[in-house]
């Protein structure tokens, strides 16, 4: 009996180690998420979904758009397949979660499903997420390196100039509902036609 119960005690500790392995223990490298003119660091966890999205983003950053989705998250197709984790998951704000091996949705709100957990953004609170996500479509950028805007030296002008400039330092003629763009040396978001 005694060594059953020997048994039984080593299979559960190998079991549960095992089970404590697969859980999200942090990564040493940082994901760079740049959202309209914000960028976020994330901080990714330990399993080949993250490792996989590392080994992507060392080739190059991924672009993609993204859409509301439940009033929640923003999701959008990354353009290519990573492995899964899946696992019963409810997401807080902030959440960074691959789903059906080729969405990653950013969650700015609560759900529980089942999916991929990739990470985790910095410091962020909701209505930091929320505010720098915006409403409807939006473009997001991923990489290893936060991106520059292209705006490296700001002139002062004359408050009568009023040029508007998108953040990469081109003129733009007016800007589009939830942009963001200087005018005046200021950083300005539209928020209404």
């Amino acid at each position: 009996m005694k060594q059953i119960t020997f048994i039984v005690t080593i299979v559960l500790f190998v079991c549960c180690s095992a089970s404590n392995k697969l859980k999200a223990e942090p990564m040493s490298e940082k994901l760079y998420i740049t959202v309209n003119g914000t960028t976020f660091t994330a901080t990714l966890v330990d399993n080949s979904s993250a490792q996989a999205l590392v080994d992507a983003l060392k080739k190059a950053p991924i672009t993609y758009e993204a859409h509301d989705y439940g009033n929640f998250e923003k999701v959008g197709d990354l353009g290519q397949l990573f492995p899964t984790n899946d696992e019963s998951i409810t997401t807080e704000p902030g959440d960074l979660i691959l789903y059906q091996g080729h969405n990653l949705c950013i969650y700015y709100d609560v759900n529980t499903w089942t999916f991929t957990r990739l990470g985790r953004i910095d410091n962020a609170t909701q209505q930091e997420l929320k505010a720098a996500l915006g409403n409807g479509n939006v473009s997001i950028t991923l990489s290893l390196s936060e991106i520059k805007t292209g705006i490296n030296d700001v002139k002062s002008s004359p408050a009568t100039d009023n040029r508007k400039f998108d953040l990469q330092g081109r003129q733009i003629s007016t800007a589009t509902v939830g942009q963001i763009y200087i005018e005046n040396g200021q950083k300005k978001v539209k928020i209404s036609k």
